[in-house]
């Protein structure tokens, strides 16, 4: 079973442009059936905080294009979009479509960028999500959640095999980004992917290093900071034996985790 990243420069708050360049890649992107493909945080528009313009409408632009290419593709496909809550505030959620155009995942970022205002304009999430990709369990993650351990470890104490972050992570940080998904993958004795945007916005410039991460830290897929599709190939036998070798997920404190 392959997971994949599709790391893709975003043209700033142009959705139309936005979903042509990721249909095009993924198109050609020689892409197996069954896999998991990850989008970037807010992949039509960019790290936008203006939620009036960038959130889904009743036409569902973003999720939309998500279930059809998800069907098309026959595959799992992950993308960041933006929705509005009851309160006017948006909504930094990752969310996942089957192989038959079906919602099966649906998590809100829960800790929205404050020095970046992002806590100003957006609701934060409550809890951790866990879906199932045919046989294995992926936890989804966003950006600035990843220098929150505590976030992870609720799912980690579930034992889920793979957590996925889609970010909008800048230059300035860059290492911070990698050495953090490398920390999540030893720590949880998992599997990480995070996938990075490329490019400019307004504010900021982003060079990628999306990378997929084995269970025992090492950096098995790397994108660099050019526009491509990564992959790898996860070995659930391999981890569950790791496991029952090392089983230090046994010594975790309980952690309560809501499911969905």
């Amino acid at each position: 079973m392959q997971v994949i990243c599709c790391q893709h420069d975003i043209a700033w708050e142009d959705r139309d442009a936005n979903l042509a360049r990721v249909g095009a890649l993924l198109r050609g992107g020689d892409i197996p059936k069954g896999s998991l493909v990850l989008l970037p945080e807010m992949f039509t528009c960019g790290f936008s905080l203006n939620t009036a313009l960038i959130a889904d409408s009743a036409a569902r632009e973003a999720e939309g294009f998500l279930e059809r290419l998800a069907a098309e593709l026959g595959v799992y496909l992950m993308g960041g979009v933006v929705n509005l809550d009851g309160e006017g505030k948006g909504r930094n959620e990752a969310v996942v479509y089957s192989p038959a155009g079906v919602e099966v995942s649906r998590y809100c970022k829960m800790r929205p960028f404050a020095p970046g205002g992002e806590a100003a304009h957006f609701a934060p999430g409550t809890a951790p999500v866990i879906f199932d990709w045919a046989g294995c369990s992926v936890a989804p993650f966003i950006c600035y959640d990843l220098r929150f351990p505590e976030i992870q470890r609720q799912a980690g104490a579930r034992r889920v095999q793979l957590m996925t972050f889609i970010a909008s992570w800048p230059d300035a940080r860059l290492s911070h980004w990698v050495t953090l998904l490398q920390a999540r993958a030893i720590e949880n004795q998992c599997y990480v992917a995070g996938v990075n945007r490329i490019g400019s916005d307004p504010n900021l410039h982003y060079s990628g290093r999306s990378i997929i991460v084995s269970p025992l830290g090492e950096i098995i897929a790397d994108a660099g900071d050019r526009e491509c599709l990564i992959r790898a190939e996860l070995d659930l036998e391999a981890l569950r034996d790791y496991r029952s070798r090392l089983p230090f997920l046994d010594d975790l404190q309980d952690y309560a985790l809501t499911t969905a």
